[in-house]
């Protein structure tokens, strides 16, 4: 939490790290009139020679996701009952919560913001955010990038009232737009009757969700202010949705400009003198060279979302093969010192297919969508600057995206559905499992339907009484997913070759239907081969290829077997996983029951 004290840097030290940062972005009137007020925004809060914190991580990290309606109940607020079910069924399975926007807002389920610092009162109030903070780090979405069209800034606008006059970019309605990069296929530009006569303002994503003007130096100080009090309030992590788009240049794409990475670097300079311990992380949904980007040079981003995991996964399972997962990872360099990958498989959005550019081939590419279609998905499209669109994402429930191949469907649906989680908890990075996927949640059709929206279809919303009721049935596939993710989770969260930073390496089986990589802790006392069955086979798994040292004794974390013959033939199963180590940091009499994986081979 913040603290009141007195302010532990003096304006000139304070000036001395924020000034070369403005200066890239603002001219020197702006800055000497900003920097002030940034001062003594945060001077009461500032900590004396605050060191990087590079210890912000280790294995034992696990995020979830979830809105904060996800599972509601008669009885209590939704923050609440979200506070139950996570103490009752993830208290020793994560460590970490995303609360998805909770505050008041007009569309898009939260991200058309209203009100930056105040708990939408249909979930709950401040002190229910606060609670689940006491027993989970809490990461919050600072939506930087645009406010409501209902926002009380954009009211202002429209009776040209200050402050929020200034802040949103208006432009004749035949401004020449084409070269902006385009998330969405609806108008750049939305008209807007406001006293001074129709203005047309600047809608990265819909009408409803007004762009912000950074060139004013205003609104930057407004989201410091923001993300002060988000800390105020208990946030570890503070997650800056669509943070590419925020500044615009015409005549540019007006995506990861070098302004944004500067107001980025600034936001990060700013945590790292009020508190080393919140950790900043970037949502940029593009091509995988243009995410890295966010890592600067060690300071912008401490995470970036690997978006081109979800995809590239879930076509190689799709197709039963490797390689396009195995060209990616190999390409891949190591996060840098104190920054580490945001692993994840599904979220709120759809599935972006943007990461995949340049890494699955056109007729795969059309296969992934028509198999996805025939398994109930939509698919949403984006405009490109030549006029045409693309497929922008797939919206459907990964437990439902999983439920067959390329070929159809077919009976493998959890086996499949639990390799595509293990791989992601195996790589480098820290794990982040949306809670429709713990809950093996299905495609949400009905809900699509009512609302008009695509990723309705992905949004669920559980009641607690009927979740409980399957989570206690041990034949539904909700509790069969969560009992055994929650078992991998604890074994995982204690081996040290699974450190967010630990040494990955990939390796090259003959059979693409195997993926392999080998994890080393950062001390090098334990290693960690993961290795996956990705197709709906058995195959041979020659436990020779690996190299294994014999000297040591090795173990399958998983499935607890011991490996005493090292030249042996391994049968995996269809979509079987195992980590095979040669130093256990758990004891397997201790963890909790194993899922009957017979059982689960004869559904």
């Amino acid at each position: 939490m913040l603290t009141t004290s007195k302010a532990a840097i003096s304006f000139e030290g304070f000036i001395s790290k924020i000034r070369p940062l403005l200066s890239r972005v603002y001219a020197e009137e702006q800055i000497n009139d900003l920097a002030p007020k940034l001062y003594d925004l945060t001077k009461a809060h500032l900590k004396a020679h605050a060191q990087e914190d590079l210890g912000k991580w280790d294995q034992d990290k696990i995020l979830l996701i979830t809105y904060g309606d996800s599972i509601c109940s008669d009885n209590a607020s939704p923050l609440q009952t979200l506070h139950q079910f996570l103490n009752t069924y993830l208290g020793e399975t994560v460590t970490g919560v995303h609360i998805l926007p909770f505050f008041p807002y007009s569309s898009d389920d939260g991200f058309a913001v209203i009100d930056f610092l105040a708990v939408n009162e249909t979930l709950g109030n401040w002190a229910d955010v606060e609670a689940i903070g006491r027993n989970f780090n809490l990461m919050f979405d600072l939506v930087a990038n645009h406010v409501s069209s209902q926002s009380e800034w954009f009211q202002q606008f429209k009776q040209d009232q200050l402050p929020g006059r200034d802040y949103f970019i208006s432009l004749p309605d035949d401004t020449p737009t084409s070269d902006v990069v385009r998330p969405r296929s609806s108008p750049l530009l939305t008209p807007v009757e406001t006293t001074r006569g129709l203005q047309h303002v600047w809608t990265t994503f819909s009408a409803d969700q007004v762009d912000l003007d950074y060139g004013n130096p205003d609104v930057f100080l407004e989201f410091v202010s923001i993300m002060l009090g988000y800390v105020e309030h208990g946030a570890r992590y503070i997650r800056l949705d669509a943070v590419g788009f925020l500044w615009k240049s015409l005549g540019t794409c007006c995506i990861h400009l070098p302004e944004t990475h500067t107001l980025i670097q600034t936001f990060r300079e700013i945590l790292q003198m009020v508190d080393p311990g919140i950790a900043l992380i970037t949502e940029t949904n593009v091509p995988n060279r243009e995410n890295l980007s966010y890592f600067g040079d060690r300071n912008e981003a401490h995470m970036i979302y690997n978006f081109s995991l979800p995809p590239l996964l879930l076509n190689a399972l799709m197709q039963g093969r490797s390689d396009h997962l195995k060209t990616w990872m190999m390409s891949m360099p190591p996060a840098p010192i104190g920054c580490a990958y945001f692993n994840f498989t599904a979220s709120h959005d759809g599935i972006g297919m943007r990461p995949t550019e340049g890494l699955l081939e056109e007729a795969e590419f059309e296969t992934l969508i028509d198999t996805m279609r025939s398994f109930g998905a939509q698919i949403s499209m984006r405009s490109k600057a030549d006029g045409s669109e693309s497929p922008y994402e797939i919206n459907i429930s990964l437990f439902d995206a999983l439920q067959g191949t390329a070929q159809g469907p077919d009976q493998w649906q959890i086996e499949r559905f639990l390799c595509s989680q293990t791989v992601m908890m195996s790589l480098e990075g820290i794990p982040a499992f949306y809670i429709h996927s713990l809950l093996a949640t299905p495609n949400d059709t009905e809900k699509m339907q009512l609302t008009g929206h695509n990723r309705s279809i992905n949004r669920h919303c559980w009641h607690k009484q009927q979740l409980d009721a399957l989570l206690n049935d041990p034949e539904s596939a909700q509790s069969i997913v969560l009992k055994e993710l929650s078992r991998l989770i604890q074994i995982r969260r204690q081996q040290k070759a699974f450190h967010p930073n630990a040494t990955q390496y990939t390796l090259h089986p003959e059979n693409p239907a195997l993926l392999a990589f080998w994890r080393q802790s950062i001390a090098r006392d334990q290693s960690i081969f993961s290795i996956h069955n990705l197709s709906n086979q058995s195959h041979s798994l020659h436990l020779s290829a690996l190299n294994l040292v014999n000297t040591d004794t090795w173990l399958d974390l998983i499935s607890g077997e011991h490996f005493e013959d090292l030249h042996a033939v391994y049968q995996l199963k269809p979509y079987q996983s195992v980590w095979l180590t040669n130093r256990p940091y758990y004891n397997p009499e201790n963890t909790p029951d194993q899922v009957d994986l017979e059982f689960l081979y004869q559904v």
